[in-house]
Parts: structure tokens; sequence; C-alpha cells
């Protein structure tokens, strides 16, 4: 028997979600351009420093700094996404939502598709969503020879957990 999805107000990030975000963001201590034609992160993919300025090459931040921005970063996000996903959630589908909101911005994930369809029930669909976000600075990165391959990877990760829970 599944377990019934839960309102997402109840939710929070689970302790698999962050360590899914983190292993897949992987640690930096000195500021990369993870993929050509992204921003830069440093960290756990973070691409703003605590006062809200953007990561700039040549900054450099230690590990339990990194996991606070991390964790202060997923906490905006969490309370902005409890603002705009309205259907109910199992925690899985909730982990995965978090974790594309902290790879593509918060306002990105809550004005796509992906939760237009959760809200409306369509979850099998919504979860189909995610290879839909494939792209970085125009290349395709589910060709290999485009240099983000890792990004096209991740997509077709989180739509697979998806599909698991539905």
């Amino acid at each position: 028997m599944k377990t019934p999805r839960i309102a997402i107000g109840a939710l929070a990030l689970s302790a698999a979600g962050l360590v899914g975000l983190i292993t897949h963001e992987s640690y930096t201590s000195t500021a990369i351009v993870p993929v050509a034609g992204d921003r830069p992160t440093v960290g756990f993919g973070s691409t703003f420093r605590d006062d809200g300025s953007p990561v700039r090459m040549g900054d450099t931040i230690t590990p339990p700094k990194a996991v606070a921005r991390t964790a202060a970063h997923i906490a905006k996000d969490e309370t902005k996404l409890k603002r705009c996903i309205t259907a109910p959630l199992h925690q899985t589908e909730y982990d995965l939502l978090v974790d594309h909101a902290y790879q593509y911005g918060v306002d990105a994930t809550c004005g796509s598709t992906l939760v237009k369809l959760t809200n409306a029930g369509q979850y099998r669909a919504a979860c189909e969503q995610y290879t839909r976000w494939r792209f970085v600075a125009g290349r395709d990165c589910a060709v290999r020879s485009n240099g983000c391959y890792g990004v096209w990877t991740r997509a077709q990760v989180r739509r697979d957990k998806c599909m698991e829970v539905q």
C-alpha cells in the first residue's frame, strides 16, 4: 500500500533529500564555473554570498560555512515553495522540488509547468517535466559532447525518483 500524500505545510526537506542535494552539487572551497555558460558557484553550488551579492571567481568558503549557507538558502526556498505549491505531496516529491529550486531558482520552479501540473494533481505528468530542464546557455545537455551531461543525468534521476512514488 502506498503512503498517502501529505499537505505541503507539514513537509520539510528530509535528511535524504539534503544528502542528495549536496552530493549532486559537490563541495568546492573556491568558486568555480561548474558548466560553461553557468554562473560561478562555491561551497555546495551557492551562487550568492551571505550578503546577497553574486559569488565571484576567487571567493572561498569553509565546509561549515558552506553547510550553513546551503541550509539558509534551502529554508528561504522552502518558504516560497510552500506558497506556490498547493497540492499534497509524497516526501520524495517534495525533496525533488526543493532540489530543483536550489539548482534553478525558486521563482523558475514556481513558475514552471512542473508545479502547474503538480498543483493540478497530474503527478506523473509533473514527473516527466524534470527532463525538460536539460539546457545550459542554449546547449542541450542530453548531448554528451555539449559539456554539460551531468545536468541531463540529474534531470533523469529526478524524473525516475519521482516516478517511483507514483
